[in-house]
């Protein structure tokens, strides 16, 4: 997983992971658009696979978004997905001045126009897309991007039921919020996925979990502090959001996401992560020795992800060559796996 950079940065990093066996990149949308830096990437890295996770879709129309995918599956030979998610209401009105409105049907009317631009940009069909929000109908021939049989793909964020249910019936593969536990995905996600997929004839082995991990490797405790200390800041922040709460609630650690927002009042910013307890990072992350990870990624993921996504180590897989060796091996084993 990466973000904000530099065009010459991501290629840089897309050499470097690509040489350690490495199947991909997946980009964050934060403080940067992900279009250029992938273009970048893939041109220094042509074996590498690239994702948004996510992208943020209501500020874009769906043709622009369809179309800057179609483009980049285009021009990687098909080494790209698209991933959208909707965000939070507070960005998407105040920060990019778009419309937040019900967004579950939202984003499931927004998938399913993305899905007809791709059908009319392969000559599938002509453009005559008329959905609750979005209604698309004109492709004037000078204006259709090159045709390719590229397969197109597009997956969504989901965390609670409504999005779930959104991504069951209409998206390719679910983006799986990094703060989850197994009990989550097993008992909450893919029920909710499997009965809204059945219920549009669709299965659930049609859509693909990209799983994000919080993986913290070191053989001695000092070697995983870093990593742990990072893992459990995010799991703070992530779980200081009220829909959130049930993570904590669901394996018994009640009250925890109120104890974060209390320390987020009193402006202690510095210390959530001192909220999190090595019992829940069992839960939420993964700590094994350099040798283990790999194993322990497979044991818990091997039977429901399709990619499971690094979040933590990019600043250091990139600048020290050694760090970067340990990865490769991880990556090699579980590509292997």
């Amino acid at each position: 997983m990466t973000g904000g950079s530099t065009w010459a940065e991501s290629a840089d990093l897309a050499t470097k992971l690509q040489s350690a066996g490495f199947s991909g990149m997946l980009y964050t949308e934060t403080s940067q658009v992900p279009w250029m830096q992938i273009a970048a990437a893939s041109l220094a890295a042509p074996d590498l696979y690239f994702t948004t996770g996510i992208a943020v879709a209501f500020p874009r129309s769906p043709m622009v978004s369809a179309a800057t995918a179609y483009e980049l599956v285009d021009n990687t030979n098909g080494r790209f997905r698209l991933g959208l998610g909707s965000q939070v209401k507070a960005h998407v009105e105040r920060r990019y001045g778009s419309e937040f409105s019900r967004p579950a049907a939202r984003l499931a009317d927004y998938v399913k126009a993305v899905q007809a631009c791709w059908r009319a940009f392969g000559r599938e069909e002509r453009l005559s897309y008329e959905g609750e929000f979005y209604q698309l109908s004109l492709l004037p021939a000078d204006w259709a991007p090159r045709k390719h049989d590229h397969p197109m793909k597009v997956d969504i964020s989901a965390v609670g039921p409504l999005m779930t249910k959104v991504a069951g019936e209409v998206a390719d593969g679910v983006h799986v919020h990094p703060f989850h536990s197994m009990s989550y995905i097993e008992s909450r996600l893919i029920p909710d996925l499997e009965a809204a997929a059945s219920s549009v004839d669709r299965s659930i082995n049609d859509i693909d979990l990209i799983v994000p991990v919080f993986a913290c490797p070191g053989d001695t405790p000092e070697e995983r502090a870093d990593y742990i200390a990072q893992a459990k800041r995010q799991i703070a922040f992530y779980g200081s959001t009220p829909n959130y709460a049930f993570q904590f609630d669901d394996l018994g650690f009640e009250g925890t996401t109120a104890k974060i927002r209390q320390k987020m009042k009193a402006g202690e910013l510095d210390t959530l992560g001192e909220v999190i307890t090595d019992e829940m990072l069992e839960s939420y992350g993964l700590v094994a020795t350099w040798d283990d990870m790999a194993d322990n990624l497979l044991a818990r993921y091997g039977s429901t992800a399709s990619r499971v996504v690094m979040y933590l180590g990019r600043q250091r897989m990139q600048q020290e060559p050694e760090h970067l060796g340990r990865w490769s091996e991880i990556a090699r084993a579980v590509r292997n796996g």
